[in-house]
């Protein structure tokens, strides 16, 4: 069972609180999510991490643009040199100002467990191998792809297909994925052919559907830390061979 993380925005956000209670809450959140990583369970935390680290960023940005648009009030005249040093009216009581130094204090912080997630997944991505079944096709946006999971000793075969959305900005692609079924070790030892031909005849609407094959030695969490390795790690093939 993940555990799920209780780090969000509003902890950092919500300035009515003693901000000591505020650190001691977010440095407990990150004990956690940390310990997860420990035990080489690196997802859905490192993505919301990534996330809030990144809307954090942005946060302090905005906050600085808007303290440069404050009234600014003469602080120093230096006689010496004859120059005037300006301080801008942005009261260190206010709740902005609580924001900004809950936030500063944090961000080393989160991107120190970052860098220890973002390690795991370099590790695991780098013992992941991934090879064709078969012929290779023009059209790799549909298909099939298999998986090990070493911990629980089986062969997991999914379908994919690879979609594109776009914004008002950008375009996006997503990877889709359907789970078909499972092989148990003797039955995975059935060749990735023997494999790609059985699943032509349950789902004929592919007639010669991109096929992958990953491999790797790890025995880590498959849903919170293979499987999805395995997919970003799809997507880059696809897109690097198309």
């Amino acid at each position: 069972m993940k555990a799920k993380s209780r780090l969000s925005i509003d902890l950092f956000t919500r300035v009515q609180d003693d901000a000591e209670k505020r650190k001691y809450l977010i440095l407990a959140e990150l004990k956690k999510i940390s310990s997860e990583f420990q035990y080489y369970k690196i997802y859905p935390h490192l993505s919301d991490l990534v996330q809030i680290y990144k809307t954090l960023r942005e946060i302090v940005e905005r906050l600085t643009d808007l303290r440069n648009k404050f009234p600014k009030r003469i602080s120093k005249i230096d006689w010496v040199n004859q120059t005037i040093e300006h301080e801008v009216v942005f009261v260190d009581g206010t709740d902005l100002s609580a924001v900004e130094g809950l936030i500063e204090w944090a961000l080393p912080i989160i991107k120190s467990v970052i860098d220890e997630g973002v390690s795991i997944f370099k590790y695991v991505e780098e013992d992941l191998s991934v090879e064709h079944v078969g012929i290779v096709p023009n059209y790799m946006d549909e298909g099939y792809f298999f998986l090990p999971d070493n911990k629980n000793r089986k062969l997991n075969l999914f379908r994919f297909e690879v979609s594109i959305f776009k914004s008002s900005e950008d375009k996006y692609r997503a990877l889709k994925t359907r789970f078909l079924k499972d092989l148990e070790q003797g039955e995975a030892k059935l060749s990735p052919g023997s494999i790609k031909l059985d699943l032509l005849r349950d789902e004929k609407e592919l007639p010669n559907p991109a096929t992958f094959l990953f491999d790797t030695r790890l025995d880590f969490s498959f849903d919170q830390t293979i499987f999805p390795v395995a997919k970003r790690k799809l997507m880059q093939t696809i897109h690097r061979e198309k």
